[in-house]
């Protein structure tokens, strides 16, 4: 066997897992393929480097009114939790009575001739060469959805051209008289998503030709709180007003767009969708405006980070007037080989905003500072005393309580193993509601020890 194929064999994930988990996914994948079989919903599938559950939110709202529909819970996005999400049923864990309960939910629904949703939402996500390949053997959308393609969850492609061709599969499994819905200001996506021969419609802030384009973006702020964006929506001639009380940051437009393009393909009229999408709002984690000690306000982006997401939190921390501005940040994992230069990119450019307070968690961001001040440090000598770094997120957020004085804005994010959420625990106004409020919340996350990647 040659060097490349135990590399890959190595690389294959079922090579892997526990042989119990295997059958697991089998038997799942058969419950759902049956199902699927039975009742014969509209799919859409939607996947992306970052965007993909804000996207599934806003598709559900914009159609709940019209439709029975039902999509992914939490992070069902896998060859366990997708199944589940077919089925309707919460996973059995380690507990063989509620596997057999969702054995039973799974017959039940086979059964029922009535009930069924018409519409399945699901997230896909993949992390292995082969994830996609495997759910699209048992899911064929009828409409797919590509929000983003960039460097994030590297670790097993290598580099972004492989996870490119991964992620594509899932359009080219699309139904012939199906829908392809893709990021048009993405020019990986668009290069990839034109040699498909399907029905295509595209979205975008930034490209004036796509289907379905966003312009005259505005963050409505007063002197002493925010209000969110609105936008114009440009498509087919037409013009509507769209107002996103809940939205702050620019990139989560994108989210809007799918489900207005996913609205209009259904027939529903985009006044009605306009009106549906005001109640948007992230998921747990993703730009979320929470309040803070000491009258702070923060920006909670700690469900996952990458450079395009952290740019994009970023870029929309420069627009917001604050009487000082802090930025905590952890590092950015599975982003393969350039890694290091990666978060030195995104350190210049924090240390080049004139932030107040710069908070650092973790190995890489550390590495990349200390590289950046031994080559650069006469520019950045400022930012000695006001620069600080730590190896866990809950000294982070201990040292940062001592520091969050009145009117601050307070930018929180890091990958998701890095547990920023626990540094905006000890910081946040109300710590009696970060069970409602903030990500990983579960009590399997909660009994989840630090351990620094």
């Amino acid at each position: 066997m040659s060097a490349n194929n135990k590399k890959k064999q190595q690389l294959n994930k079922a090579d892997t897992k526990p042989k119990r988990i295997v059958f697991l996914e089998k038997v799942l994948r058969f419950m759902a393929k049956s199902l699927l079989h039975r009742h014969q919903p509209q799919i859409i599938g939607i996947s992306g480097s970052v965007g993909k559950s804000s996207a599934k939110e806003a598709i559900w709202l914009a159609l709940k009114d019209k439709f029975k529909v039902r999509k992914s819970a939490g992070n069902y996005n896998n060859e366990i939790g997708i199944p589940l999400t077919i089925i309707g049923a919460k996973s059995g864990e380690k507990n063989f009575l509620k596997w057999l309960i969702v054995a039973l939910k799974w017959l039940i629904e086979m059964i029922s001739p009535f009930g069924y949703p018409k519409i399945l939402i699901l997230e896909m996500a993949i992390d292995h060469p082969g994830d996609m390949k495997y759910l699209t053997e048992f899911i064929q959308p009828d409409i797919g959805i590509l929000t983003d393609i960039s460097f994030s969850h590297l670790k097993f492609f290598k580099n972004v051209e492989n996870l490119a061709k991964e992620k594509i599969i899932l359009l080219k499994q699309v139904k012939p008289d199906g829908l392809i819905i893709y990021n048009a200001d993405n020019k990986l996506v668009k290069e990839n998503v034109e040699k498909i021969n399907k029905e295509k419609a595209s979205f975008g802030l930034e490209n004036s030709l796509a289907t379905f384009n966003a312009s005259d973006i505005r963050l409505i702020a007063s002197e002493d709180n925010l209000q969110g964006l609105s936008f114009k929506l440009n498509y087919k001639g037409k013009i509507i007003p769209f107002r996103l009380p809940n939205i702050i940051a620019r990139h989560q437009i994108y989210a809007v767009l799918t489900a207005v393009v996913v609205a209009d393909y259904l027939k529903i009229n985009l006044i009605d969708v306009a009106k549906s999408l005001e109640e948007f709002k992230s998921p747990p984690g993703r730009m979320n405006l929470l309040s803070g000690l000491n009258e702070s306000l923060i920006i909670d982006d700690t469900y996952n980070s990458s450079p395009t997401s952290t740019d994009g939190a970023l870029q929309t921390l420069k627009k917001i007037d604050a009487k000082r501005k802090i930025v905590i940040l952890g590092d950015m994992l599975e982003l393969g080989d350039n890694s290091i230069e990666m978060h030195r990119n995104v350190v210049k450019n924090i240390l080049q905003m004139g932030i107040g307070v710069i908070i650092l968690v973790g190995n890489r961001m550390s590495e990349a500072v200390k590289g950046i001040l031994e080559e650069e440090g006469n520019e950045f000598v400022g930012y000695r005393k006001r620069l600080f770094l730590f190896d866990d997120p809950v000294s982070a957020g201990e040292a940062l309580r001592k520091k969050v004085g009145k009117g601050d804005l307070i930018l929180v994010k890091g990958s998701q193993a890095m547990r920023m959420e626990k540094v905006v625990e000890k910081i946040m106004a109300n710590p009696d509601q970060s069970q409602k409020l903030l990500c990983r919340q579960s009590e399997k996350w909660r009994k989840r020890k630090f351990k620094l990647p």
